[in-house]
């Protein structure tokens, strides 16, 4: 019996193949991790707006939040579990992320009239108003927000089309996988302490 012939894909090393596919291959590799390092930037963001600053967060702002914080710890446990359903589960909360952020973006812009405001902090006030004037005036904390939403759903979107491609193939390839998530989320907190420490 004739063995099949391996194609010269499978031949070449984890390492080989991601040269090979160059940009693209590279960040096919990593499109779990840089949905990770956007949610635990705008999980340690917000968190920095509310506990070090003292910015009351709006019902919006808590939507938001609600949605954001899981995604740290959904694409942390789906990277370790090495988990080729984990767009499945992130992107549910990353696509709700994008609707409330757009709407509420909408409110702070007065592109639409916000509907009236049982709490104390009104949805269509922004802290970053009067700190973010002229061509840079259009970011505001649920723009930030939205930004976050966007890149961690294509993101997953990303690794759900490239399938196992998105996966380490071998044992190490795995253990740089383990040990990328776990640096993203110390570096991550470790900014978000110092500049906590500064102010």
């Amino acid at each position: 019996m004739a063995r099949a012939e391996k194609s010269p894909l499978e031949n070449q090393s984890e390492d080989e193949q991601m040269k090979s596919g160059g940009m693209i291959g590279l960040m096919t590799a990593a499109c779990r991790h840089i949905a990770l390092l956007a949610a635990m930037i705008a999980t340690c963001g917000s968190l920095f707006f509310s506990e070090v600053l003292l910015w009351p967060p709006c019902q919006l702002c808590w939507y938001q939040r609600i949605l954001m914080y899981p995604l740290t710890v959904i694409l942390t446990v789906g990277i370790l579990r090495r988990d080729r359903g984990l767009h499945w589960y992130a992107l549910p909360f990353s696509l709700a992320g994008i609707g409330v952020s757009t709407y509420h973006y909408l409110e702070v812009m007065n592109l639409i009239d916000p509907p009236p405001c049982n709490s104390a902090i009104p949805c269509n006030v922004d802290y970053l108003t009067n700190i973010l004037t002229g061509p840079l005036g259009f970011i505001k904390i649920p723009f930030l927000a939205l930004v976050a939403f966007i890149i961690i759903s294509i993101m997953m979107g990303n690794a759900a089309m490239a399938g196992d491609e998105a996966l380490p193939n071998t044992g190490r390839g795995q253990a740089i996988a383990n040990w990328s998530a776990f640096g993203v989320i110390v570096v991550t907190v470790v900014v978000f302490l110092g500049l906590k420490t500064m102010i």
